[in-house]
């Protein structure tokens, strides 16, 4: 019988190879034990996702690499999800955090890989995909009071909903509540300050660091 320590130990290990059978298989045990999946998707599941972010920051993995990372975590967290919503457990949150690509957009790749990275960092992710309009932005900030929108637009044609969607933000009057990141291939450091953003950046795991510091600010 496997010890709580080896099936976290498994779970990271899992990640790290890209196996999402594995992942499944050690997410079950730790149900069937009845470890604290708190700690089987932060010590676990979300090592083995930091550290492959970590070695993609230093060009000792490859995107594909960070992207299956990120859909392994995913399918463990959805077999420990139900025990979590048994236990009315709720992990220590980070922040919150709603993020989408814009209007016009479906260019998806970066934006999962950054929704991915936060949640392995504890942030409450509200991800609404792609091709999503300003008022969905707003409505999902309201109703989630998340502290930060964060946009990514990868064709130039589309950064102009970035700005949209910061102005709507602010016509309803709750601009002073939340911080804007941007971020996409069309992006640059001077749109996002021409637009008002707190926050830009052009890589996942950087984006991580600078989340956390938008919410501490």
């Amino acid at each position: 019988m496997s010890s709580k320590s080896e099936v976290i130990e498994n779970l990271r290990k899992a990640v790290l190879d890209l196996d999402v059978d594995r992942v499944k298989a050690a997410s079950q045990e730790a149900v069937r034990l009845g470890i604290d999946p708190i700690e089987a998707i932060d010590d676990g599941l979300g090592k083995g996702v930091r550290t492959i972010g970590d070695k993609f920051a230093a060009g000792e993995a490859f995107l594909t690499e960070l992207v299956m990372a990120g859909e392994a975590m995913k399918a463990g967290v959805e077999v420990l999800r139900p025990v979590l919503l048994q236990r009315k457990l709720q992990r220590k949150s980070t922040g919150i955090v709603v993020i989408g690509t814009v209007r016009g957009d479906i260019h998806d790749i970066g934006k999962n890989i950054v929704a991915v990275m936060l949640e392995a960092a504890g942030f409450e992710v509200n991800d609404l995909g792609v091709d999503v309009a300003p008022g969905d932005f707003l409505n999902r900030t309201r109703e989630s009071k998340a502290q930060i929108v964060a946009m990514s637009a990868l064709l130039t044609v589309t950064t102009p909903e970035q700005k949209n969607t910061v102005q709507a933000i602010e016509k309803a009057g709750i601009r002073k509540n939340v911080k804007i990141a941007v971020g996409g291939a069309a992006v640059t450091p001077e749109w996002a300050r021409e637009i008002g953003a707190e926050g830009y950046s052009d890589n996942a795991v950087d984006a991580v660091e600078l989340f956390k510091k938008l919410v501490a600010s």
